[in-house]
């Protein structure tokens, strides 16, 4: 198996680095690959529309799942490894709301329904942990043999978060995007939807659906969105069990968030500017990681406040920016009520 780096030269910091035998990664893709199935043969066996109460209690089932995985890497590895196991679930999961929105974006232009909005969501979820997969071994390799590796990662992070402090991290237009029209050019296609299905004949000719492109797209842009998360996760820690599980975990829950968090990007106007501060925090880490290094604790505390400040911040925005229930002002009410 690969093994993380422990250290970067003297005075570097000292990850968590252990084996990790093979019954055990096969445990974990094994565990991940049940809730996967549960969800889309028990809990989404018939297609419906996830409602907010619904979408809420996923999020926090799946939340739950994610945070009590901490525990199980302090029981195995300690409190070291479950440090670095709990900063990079919340470094993904926060990231990953962006990737959310995005998502509402993509669907809105291809007018999809509800109803068949999260069959396509499985299977960008299972698209995504292959494709992290391979950017965490990839990352890792590169790190193991090129430390210099550590300073474009981290100059790349800089870059990226004032790129999302200024806006422009979501951006997306489907209209113009090389992938779908490379899709649209390549493979045959309608424009019809037929239920959930990804490909449907007409005519005796198999056509790609309307869902079909959706889905490769929304792999193109979850790419695009692992170039940052995965780089940033590999600030906090070198263990690819460790990264590819907090990934894992942070992920698998994306779907139910979606529907929870449907239609609120507008809520969450600091949003930008709270992932700009992490991947600077992190971008800031890495590239001086061999002449300072900050506890694994100290990095946790710093995720944690400013995701706190970020959010109270914009839900108290938001409060502020409602009208009034009646509006009519304390003159206006003194003057009806005045007899003369």
């Amino acid at each position: 198996m690969i093994r993380a780096l422990a250290a970067v030269g003297p005075g570097a910091p000292e990850f968590a680095s252990f084996e990790v035998p093979g019954w055990v990664w096969a445990a974990l893709v094994a565990g991940i690959t049940t809730l996967l199935l549960v969800d889309l043969l028990v809990v989404h066996r018939t297609p419906h529309e996830i409602a907010f109460k619904e979408a809420a209690l996923e999020s926090t089932v799946w939340i739950s799942i994610g945070l009590s995985f901490t525990f199980i890497m302090w029981a195995w590895q300690g409190g070291g490894a479950s440090l670095e196991y709990l900063s990079g679930f919340l470094i993904e999961k926060s990231l990953s709301i962006d990737n959310v929105f995005v998502w509402a974006v993509i669907f809105g232009y291809f007018a999809v329904p509800r109803l068949y909005q999260f069959r396509v969501l499985f299977w960008g979820i299972f698209g995504a942990l292959v494709m992290r997969a391979i950017f965490i071994f990839a990352g890792v390799t590169l790190i193991e043999r090129f430390d210099w590796v550590l300073y474009v990662f981290g100059a790349f992070l800089i870059y990226t978060a004032f790129k999302i402090f200024r806006g422009h991290g979501s951006e997306v237009h489907p209209e113009s995007n090389p992938v779908l029209k490379l899709v649209r050019r390549v493979v045959p296609s309608t424009h019809e939807y037929d239920g959930q299905k990804l490909f449907t004949r007409r005519t005796g000719t198999m056509l790609a659906t309307p869902l079909f492109a959706v889905l490769v797209l929304i792999e193109a842009t979850d790419v695009v969105f692992a170039v940052d998360s995965v780089p940033a996760v590999l600030a906090v820690s070198r263990e690819p069990f460790i990264v590819f599980a907090s990934n894992a975990f942070a992920i698998l829950g994306l779907r139910a968030l979606y529907f929870l968090l449907y239609g609120m990007a507008d809520r969450f106007r600091y949003l930008n500017q709270g992932l700009g501060v992490i991947l600077a925090f992190v971008g800031l880490k890495m590239l001086a990681v061999e002449f300072f290094h900050l506890p694994t604790w100290a990095s946790l505390g710093v995720i944690i406040i400013v995701l706190t400040i970020t959010i109270w911040a914009s839900l108290r925005a938001d409060r502020r920016d409602i009208p009034p229930d009646d509006p009519i002002t304390d003159a206006e009410r003194a003057s009806a009520n005045d007899p003369t």
